[in-house]
């Protein structure tokens, strides 16, 4: 989806300190930049902060991004803030309706990069259905930032169906991932490195909601847990769901769904997929009676056409997530230690 936003003329070209002053050039900024490019009946009210109407049980979280280089193949900044804040709230089950959006700019950053930000939330916005109602702009000296740092809030409704809890996790349940894994993290590292392939890898980064949401619809209370591995990976995730449940997890390596390219460039860098960080992928454990028929759904969702069965839920190894490689040897994957990749949200 592309938006028409061509950037107006403007009589300065780099964002400067008198533009996070508060004054005239903080109101130039934002008036030719987010409010002309995000404007709503909410934001337009240009209020410090944004009344809602939110009735019954109500989803919140809050997220930063940091993210180096701030445009990367498959997105930008913007669209990553936009897309993780909503997937946030889709993995506790809700509908997402609201955005906060707070910039931290860096003195020095082009008013043409800034812009095309704003049109990347802009777009992440239209397709997930979400708007941004409020938030706030800041300018920090050359050196003292990276580009541009965004900080999100966002509010959602519970969906009626959602069931979502730690404790609904039992031995039996079947985990799904909703599509191939390390393709957001090796397509920031193949641009780090300036690694070349048949084709550019680019981010998976996209807002889960609507999947999300279409499977709570049809399978509701089937759906026992969702999260999204983005840093740490897919093994972190599973860890931290075999430490919280008590529970042990056996997971196979031959049915992980992996791009072939994303494999090699993982392979040359030595990086094992299952720790790299994902932003359009999210691990649904699931009734098993029920297992087959969500793969079968999700298959048939945008985005979700990789879905895949990668594991299961038991009583053995208890707080542990064991892996049975490709050959039938076991291991144990513990959580992420130390830093794999540096500044990839």
């Amino acid at each position: 989806m592309q938006l028409q936003c061509p950037m107006p003329k403007l009589d300065f070209e780099v964002i400067t300190l008198g533009h996070g002053s508060g004054g005239l050039l903080t109101n130039r900024l934002l008036d030719s930049g987010v409010f002309k490019v995000l404007q709503n009946d909410i934001l337009d009210k240009r209020h410090d902060g944004a009344t809602l109407d939110l009735q019954g049980p109500t989803a919140f979280t809050t997220d930063s991004f940091v993210i180096s280089p701030v445009f990367f193949p498959g997105g930008n900044i913007g669209e990553l803030a936009v897309n993780g804040t909503v997937n946030d709230l889709a993995m506790c089950g809700a509908v997402p309706e609201y955005l906060s959006l707070s910039f931290i700019l860096e003195e020095g950053l082009s008013v043409k990069e800034f812009w095309e930000v704003l049109v990347g939330v802009k777009v992440a916005c239209e397709l997930a259905g979400v708007r941004v109602v409020t938030g706030d702009t800041k300018v920090v000296e050359k050196g003292k930032g990276d580009k541009i740092f965004i900080n999100t809030t966002g509010l959602g409704h519970l969906h009626p169906k959602a069931q979502i809890d730690i404790e609904r996790v039992k031995p039996g349940d079947q985990i799904i991932v909703s599509g191939n894994l390390a393709t957001h993290g090796m397509a920031i590292m193949s641009v780090r490195k300036g690694l070349e392939f048949e084709t550019t890898i680019e981010s998976d980064t996209c807002a889960l909601n609507h999947a999300v949401l279409a499977l709570l619809d049809r399978f509701g209370p089937a759906v026992h847990l969702l999260r999204d591995p983005t840093r740490g990976g897919v093994a972190t995730v599973l860890t931290e769901i075999a430490r919280d449940t008590g529970l042990g997890i056996d997971l196979q390596q031959r049915w992980l769904p992996i791009d072939r390219q994303v494999a090699g460039a993982c392979e040359i860098l030595g990086l094992d997929p299952l720790y790299v960080a994902n932003e359009g992928l999210f691990i649904a454990v699931v009734a098993e009676e029920e297992a087959e028929a969500v793969l079968a759904h999700l298959r048939e969702q945008p985005q979700c056409g990789n879905a895949a069965i990668i594991g299961r839920v038991t009583e053995d190894h208890p707080r542990k997530t064991v892996l049975t490689s490709s050959i039938g040897g076991k291991r144990v994957v513990n959580m992420l230690a130390g830093e794999q990749l540096p500044r990839i949200c």
